[in-house]
């Protein structure tokens, strides 16, 4: 008699390091079926946008490679390709690492519930998460709605993160003849991801090199250096923690031993609060499915946004007429990433400058950025909006033009990315505007044809922006 097979399947954690769901299916005894679901029929509105789905055909390559080639990977509803899978294998178990969009958890809890009901064995385990949403909660037993007591009083006097999990040396693979699927992941001509690869290696092996690289440059310079977008100060780990080619734990306690071992305990503290301001995204996303489509401070579904598509256009190809928003809007396009800091001052821009819903921003990141984390971009749009939890204040209006001349007093980032107003001087490159007429020519700039003159002005667009602030009824 055969040994019964177990279904190993890969979720939002496409490594072996620290991998709780793998590691307790080794220890079982069973051959093991790895197995990965496209499944954008469950996800309906939230399936993944061009950038994620570019990341994910090479970080399954990846995965896939690390397993010797055993990986079974499927396109479809989750519910019925398990249903087929276990019928042709005759498995008796599925283990899993839980994730925490609601969309999933609906899903997996309709799959665990069937799946039961047909005698088969099914275990779920945490990867992705320092905490578990339902772990952290007030005192009268409500989630919290203030980040710093969510991390300080909640998290961090909870429990000490668990150390990470080694991968197993040795895994035993069940034979079988199930057909892997087409994905078709990547896009068609014009091939605009290509540019991207050169930015990343989207592997696990190449997710511990971008948590190397930060521990050894960045994180002596982290409280401060990570506000500037041309330093190398920041971890840029969001999209492999968002895809689990890396684990929080793993990133917590290999910054810990470098930030004790070094006396960097300040740096050490803000790289950790950062990671908790990921747990409060899940946490709020967990309590309010609806995060993504509602504001939580209910009184802005009145707000009297603006409709205008040309200032949306000009917002998401860098085209604003102000250099630091451009390039961080480039920046977006051109490696699928963008800077924090940057994030920040562009989402400002847009719903405040611009008048423009967050949810028209929320979108484009959506499909755009490699990191594109439901829970994260959710509560960053509604953050910058100020009608999310601990949000900014709606009258904390970033100007572009002091954000860029403070955070990138010399320019390196705005001439990167916009390269047209390169040879203008650090003094005006920040406002082109004012420059002197025989500067912006021999600079090479005309205003309104080489780079465009900005679409609002900001003082103007303040004063808008607080005055539908104020229409709306506490």
């Amino acid at each position: 008699m055969s040994t019964p097979t177990l279904i190993l399947w890969f979720r939002q954690d496409l490594r072996l390091g620290d991998n709780p769901a793998l590691v307790a299916a080794v220890k079982t005894g069973a051959p093991i079926i790895p197995l990965y679901i496209l499944d954008d029929e469950n996800a309906n509105e939230w399936k993944m946008g061009g950038a994620s789905r570019f990341w994910l055909h090479h970080a399954l390559e990846s995965l896939n490679d690390t397993l010797g080639g055993k990986l079974v990977i499927k396109k479809g509803n989750a519910n019925k390709i398990l249903d087929e899978i276990i019928k042709a294998t005759d498995a008796n178990a599925v283990y899993w690492n839980r994730c925490y969009e609601p969309w999933r958890t609906a899903r997996d809890t309709k799959i665990k519930d069937n799946l039961k009901k047909s005698g088969l064995t099914i275990e779920s385990f945490n990867g992705s998460l320092l905490w578990e949403p339902w772990e952290i909660k007030k005192d009268d037993g409500t989630p919290y709605k203030v980040f710093t007591p969510f991390y300080r009083r909640g998290c961090l006097k909870h429990s000490e993160p668990r150390e990470p999990l080694k991968a197993p040396k040795k895994i035993d693979f069940a034979k079988h003849s199930i057909k892997n699927d087409t994905l078709d992941l990547l896009p068609a001509k014009p091939r605009w991801d290509k540019k991207m690869e050169a930015y990343w290696d989207i592997s696990e092996k190449g997710a511990q090199q971008f948590l190397a690289a930060f521990l050894d440059e960045g994180l002596q310079d982290y409280k401060e250096g990570r506000n500037y977008p041309s330093r190398k100060a920041v971890s840029r780990l969001s999209p492999y923690l968002h895809f689990g080619q890396i684990s929080p734990h793993q990133a917590w306690h290999a910054a810990k031993l470098a930030g004790l071992t070094n006396r960097w305990e300040t740096n050490l503290d803000t790289f950790h609060s950062e990671l908790g301001w990921r747990e409060f995204a899940h946490s709020l996303l967990y309590f309010n499915p609806t995060l993504p489509e509602k504001p939580l401070q209910t009184k802005f579904g009145h707000f009297p946004w603006a409709k205008n598509k040309a200032h949306l256009k000009a917002w998401q190809i860098g085209q604003t007429g102000y250099p630091i928003v451009d390039a961080a809007m480039r920046e977006l396009w051109e490696t699928g990433y963008m800077h924090n800091r940057a994030r920040m001052i562009v989402g400002s821009f847009l719903v405040k400058n611009l008048l423009l819903p967050w949810q028209d921003g929320e979108a484009w990141f959506w499909d755009c950025l490699v990191d594109a984390d439901l829970a994260s971009n959710s509560m960053g749009w509604q953050w910058i909006s100020g009608c999310g939890a601990d949000a900014a204040p709606y009258f904390r209006i970033f100007n572009p033009v002091t954000q860029g001349e403070k955070f990138d007093p010399k320019g390196e980032y705005v001439r990167h990315y916009v390269p047209e107003i390169a040879k203008l001087d650090d003094k005006y490159l920040h406002r082109p505007w004012d420059a002197p007429p025989l500067m912006l020519k021999e600079a090479g700039i005309t205003l309104g044809k080489t780079y465009p003159a900005p679409i609002v002005d900001h003082s103007a667009a303040r004063d808008r922006a607080l005055e539908a602030f104020k229409s709306l009824k506490n």
